[in-house]
């Protein structure tokens, strides 16, 4: 469709750019501390601290200290949190039970925050892969396949085990098929009708997800790749078909995993569906603009913010990002 115009010089499109107060009138999308959702990464301990070296600025924090980021969200006007656990070395096994285990790293976390900070919003990670030793977010046979229906319900006691907990948000990020349905039962089945699914619906077997291995201490123990369940980065109408998918199994929002590089899906699939979209900026993203920062490439509040804004733009109601923080103190 043509749209009608007015020719030179009657339509100057540079008068509302002029000032300040006029681009702030006429922009078409707007940033704020609500659309974001801080990823956090715990570990076992009392005042523990450690910075993670791929991921500069980021840390895993002891439970205690948790807390206390916990706060600078909730002050800065971020309405959630993601949890993601580095499971001990001698807490996992091939069968990822520590997952069902309601005193482990990620159930402290939660119990903890909601008592110390009730008022924010607490989505976790629904994966095998933080508890595994080989590192895949599912059950392995032994010739190396990715068991989809001995998967799931290990996840659903998962699930269980975390809304047990206190999260608000559970957020199957396995890409096994036909879980969120299973989820979803086992929750209303459970007194968990008001629990929210945010599925991680369209999530690619990404080259940008290192540093996250790093973070959770699975990298090293990664056999293989996860080509088998997460979804080919040429592939766009499959992931409406995920999205579909989980969407007629009870989810309430979905999720395109990674973030930048996906953009178009965003676009496709809050277009399609007119559903919650959220995107996550994820670890690579993240230590990419660091990297640029550190070499005096950019500026980083400008590429954070200009970065952030694009989501928005391709249609996300919401980002995770290692950044919120510091775009939420930039907004505020």
């Amino acid at each position: 469709m043509t749209l009608p115009t007015a020719p030179y010089p009657a339509l100057r499109l540079r008068r509302t750019r002029t000032h300040a107060w006029s681009r702030a009138l006429h922009a078409e999308h707007r940033l704020q501390p609500s659309d974001l959702i801080w990823p956090l990464f715990v570990t076992e301990g009392t005042g523990v601290e450690e910075p993670i070296a791929s991921l500069p600025g980021v840390s895993r924090w002891s439970v205690d200290l948790l807390i206390v980021q916990a706060r600078h969200a909730r002050d800065a006007g971020i309405p959630c949190l993601a949890l993601f656990p580095n499971t001990q070395a001698e807490r996992r096994s091939d069968d990822g039970r520590e997952a069902l285990n309601p005193d482990n790293l990620m159930c402290r976390a939660i119990r903890a925050i909601k008592d110390a900070v009730p008022d924010i919003g607490l989505l976790t990670d629904v994966a095998l892969d933080p508890y595994t030793t080989h590192g895949q977010d599912g059950l392995v046979d032994e010739r190396g396949r990715i068991l989809n229906d001995a998967t799931i319900e290990v996840l659903v006691g998962q699930s269980l085990n975390q809304a047990a907990a206190g999260a608000d948000i559970i957020a199957p990020s396995d890409m096994m098929d036909g879980r969120v349905g299973i989820i979803r039962a086992a929750l209303e089945d459970n007194g968990h009708q008001d629990m929210q699914i945010m599925a991680y619906a369209a999530k690619y077997a990404s080259a940008f997800y290192g540093p996250f291995r790093d973070a959770v201490g699975s990298r090293g123990l990664l056999k293989g790749d996860k080509k088998t369940y997460q979804m080919d980065p040429a592939n766009a109408e499959e992931a409406l078909r995920e999205v579909a998918l989980d969407l007629a199994e009870g989810a309430d929002s979905v999720m395109v995993k990674p973030g930048l590089p996906y953009l178009d899906i965003v676009r496709a699939v809050k277009d399609r569906f007119a559903v919650p979209v959220f995107a996550y900026q994820v670890s690579g993203e993240y230590a990419m603009i660091e990297a640029a920062v550190a070499a005096g490439a950019g500026d980083r509040d400008a590429l954070v913010l200009e970065t952030l804004m694009s989501f928005k733009r391709a249609g996300c109601t919401g980002v995770l990002t290692y950044h919120a923080l510091h775009a939420a103190r930039l907004l505020s």
